[in-house]
């Protein structure tokens, strides 16, 4: 059974920094891709940065400069450095996991972890 556990979120100042972590069982994370998306209230879902199984990177144009994806094939751990943060970047952020060897399907979801920026 596939579990993704996200953690790190917690309230802080605009500016300031934080780090996401999302750890995978079940799932061997160098050989999926994985992605982060971001959910505000009363806004859709956002597709914040991701990370394919070969370690391919890319961000949303709203991030790039502040936030940073990367993986611990040892850990079985996905980051998502989050720098320069600003209040818009507050919502509830979700791991996110292709299913292998189904490219493309990204199947399997976190909880999520909820950052809050205050200006």
């Amino acid at each position: 059974q596939v579990q993704l556990v996200e953690s790190g979120g917690g309230l802080v100042q605009a500016g300031g920094s934080l780090r996401l972590s999302c750890v995978g069982s079940g799932i061997i994370f160098s050989v999926n891709g994985i992605r982060w998306y971001r959910q505000a209230p009363g806004k859709q879902r956002e597709l914040v940065a991701g990370i394919t199984a070969g370690g391919t990177t890319n961000l949303a144009d709203s991030v790039k400069g502040r936030f940073t994806i990367s993986r611990d094939n040892v850990k079985n751990t996905v980051y998502l450095q989050m720098d320069s943060l600003k209040p818009e970047d507050t919502a509830v952020y979700h791991c996110n996991a292709e299913q292998y060897p189904f490219r493309g399907n990204y199947k399997y979801w976190g909880q999520g972890t909820q950052v809050t920026v205050s200006s």
